[in-house]
């Protein structure tokens, strides 16, 4: 009588890494036949009968889907004994066939089932969420939470086809270690959540809520970190499972998200299009890094015409020379992998020293400044010899031009840093400038870094366009940031340290820091010295009897003004705690915060 072959099929798409038989061998169910790799994960291919190996189709290094056959067995005849370790053939092909099971759907969620979605990305010159996902985290730490997921559509759709085209319901979600190379184990854990463009439009759809919520939950009890890759189109209306009244608000995840970030380090990542709800959680963030090549906005384009507001393309709607002007993007990174990078190295800063570490010559400090007290320079150029070579990580370089802020790290030590850029307004802080500093305390407050402020302004921005963006509600915000300080905070004055200007970049007060100092060349006074001398001198310079004897009177009451605002004058009122070798900045900052 004919035997029917039964077929052997892997338990995944994946590449043939070993054939373990041959054909004629006899076989008992549960051997392993054949070892197959997917994703760099071995996984066994094991005989789902007792029987002889009658074909093999396949060779080593060849690539399969899931419903090839790699092998045909012919049934073991009546008479043959089987070793099953003791446990019943049913029993063990049961669980053979669990185990297949679950692998075959778990296998469906990975990039090698859905190569036609991972060419689409790839042809627009993007990455898979899984590639981003292994890029970011170390290897083999990612634990997966809710990785079997589907859109809630079983209504509409069969169950096969929502595994093949909404898998892990277009969120992944989980918990891995970041930079354990350079940090210990507690250190280095995060909580990772990155949306699936090549699902469903990267949509939040019913089962991606929850698993939001569910990661977000689990890294506010541990208070871990955590990274979103945020592309995708926002909300989604087709999950037709969902049988609820209401209007379709009752979704925790954006007050959860905004939650997380109250208390730890949240860092949003873009590329791409960031519509709607999606954009709401990037914006939440603490620290947000997109590409050049994504598009952020409150609403897409089928909101905004339904609306009745316009028709307008999906890259017309936030580019991102816009949002980084507006301070929406912290960081613009040139694709995903140095996004990727970029998100690594911010989490860093929050996670510890590092032990390896090196600077520049701190000499060339005693020159840094133009001998010429009116020329302006780049404190860029100071900030990166202050700091350990390559540490120094600039956040919102668009935005309120006249301050610099951002990370650094001095003999390995993570630090916040701002500093006041005179190439702009002179260093004056205007209103933008004045939110960026009280944006940064707080984050550096948050994250338990200390602040160093490296000062060099006129004082705030003054004038009726000033008022006009409300200056006195956003100039004041800065002081209550530096009133809400729980960290050292070490303020270097380089050169001017004038007004309120001055005192904010303190954190409110010379005596707020642990340590206010200046350069030889600081100097110190409740205004600018030319706006001071025409105030106060205001009926001498009139009197004079013409344009060269008034500017010769308005140089010689501003050199009596500066000699008396010298910062060792000021430090010899105690106005100032030190002047300080400009080389010796460093160590006066390590100092300091012990």
């Amino acid at each position: 009588m004919h035997e029917t072959p039964t077929p052997v099929f892997p338990p995944m798409a994946a590449a043939i890494v070993s054939i373990d038989v041959a054909v004629g061998d006899t076989v008992v169910a549960g051997q392993r036949l054949a070892t197959v790799e997917s994703m760099k994960l071995q996984s066994p291919v094991m005989s789902p009968t007792a029987g002889t190996v009658n074909e093999i189709r396949v060779q080593v290094g060849q690539t399969v889907q899931v419903d090839a056959v790699l092998m045909e067995l012919l049934p073991a005849s009546g008479g043959t004994d089987v070793d099953t370790g003791g446990a019943a053939p049913d029993a063990i092909g049961s669980n053979l066939q669990a185990l297949q099971d679950f692998q075959h759907q778990q296998a469906m969620t990975l990039d090698a089932a859905r190569p036609q979605a991972a060419e689409k990305r790839h042809a627009k010159g993007y990455r898979t969420a899984r590639e981003n996902l292994a890029d970011l985290v170390d290897a083999g730490s990612f634990v997966e939470y809710g990785q079997l997921a589907v859109a809630a559509q079983r209504g509409r759709r069969d169950i096969q086809d929502l595994r093949e085209n909404t898998p892990a319901d277009g969120v992944i979600t989980g918990l891995a270690s970041i930079n354990a190379d350079l940090f210990d184990r507690e250190n280095s854990a995060a909580a990772v959540i990155v949306n699936d463009y090549s699902v469903l439009a990267g949509t939040q759809g019913f089962y991606h809520h929850l698993k939001l919520d569910r990661i977000i939950g689990i890294a506010r009890a541990r208070q871990l970190p955590a990274i979103m890759y945020t592309e995708g189109g926002g909300g989604r209306p087709g999950d037709t499972d969902v049988q609820i009244g209401g209007g379709g608000l009752d979704v925790n995840s954006f007050v959860e998200w905004a939650r997380l970030s109250e208390e730890v380090l949240t860092i949003a990542v873009n590329n791409g299009y960031c519509f709607a709800g999606n954009a709401a959680l990037f914006g939440c963030a603490d620290i947000r890094i997109a590409t050049r090549k994504s598009w952020i906005g409150m609403a897409g384009p089928a909101m905004i015409e339904g609306g009745g507001l316009g028709t307008y393309a999906p890259t017309e709607i936030g580019p991102i020379d816009v949002q980084q002007r507006n301070a929406v993007v912290d960081i613009v990174a040139a694709d995903e992998a140095e996004a990727t990078a970029l998100a690594r190295r911010v989490l860093g800063y929050a996670q510890g020293t590092l032990q390896e570490w090196r600077c520049a010559d701190q000499d060339a400090l005693r020159t840094a400044l133009p001998a010429d007290r009116r020329f302006a320079y780049d404190v860029r150029d100071i900030i990166r010899v202050v700091a350990d070579s390559d540490s120094f990580l600039e956040l919102t370089p668009g935005f309120g031009s006249a301050l610099v802020s951002g990370f650094i790290r001095i003999e390995g030590r993570p630090m916040g840093l701002i500093a006041n850029d005179c190439r702009f307004l002179g260093g004056a802080l205007d209103c933008e400038a004045a939110d960026k500093a009280a944006r940064f305390f707080s984050l550096c407050s948050k994250l338990g870094l200390p602040v160093v402020s490296l000062c060099d302004t006129p004082g705030f921005m003054v004038g009726p366009e000033s008022e006009e963006q409300g200056a006195a509600r956003r100039m004041g915000k800065l002081f209550r940031a530096g009133a809400k300080l729980r960290i050292p905070v070490i303020t270097i004055i380089l050169r001017k340290a004038y007004g309120l200007g001055a005192m904010a970049m303190a954190g409110g007060s010379f005596k707020v820091p642990v340590i206010t100092a200046a350069w030889p060349s600081g100097e110190t006074g409740p205004m600018g010295l030319e706006g001071a001398v025409k105030l106060g001198f205001k009926k001498e310079l009139q009197a004079a009897q013409d344009d060269a004897a008034r500017e010769a009177l308005l140089n010689r009451l501003l050199d009596s003004l500066y000699e008396k605002g010298k910062a060792t004058e000021s430090a010899a009122a105690t106005e100032l705690d030190a002047v300080i070798d400009p080389a010796q900045t460093r160590q006066v900052i390590l100092n300091a915060i012990g």
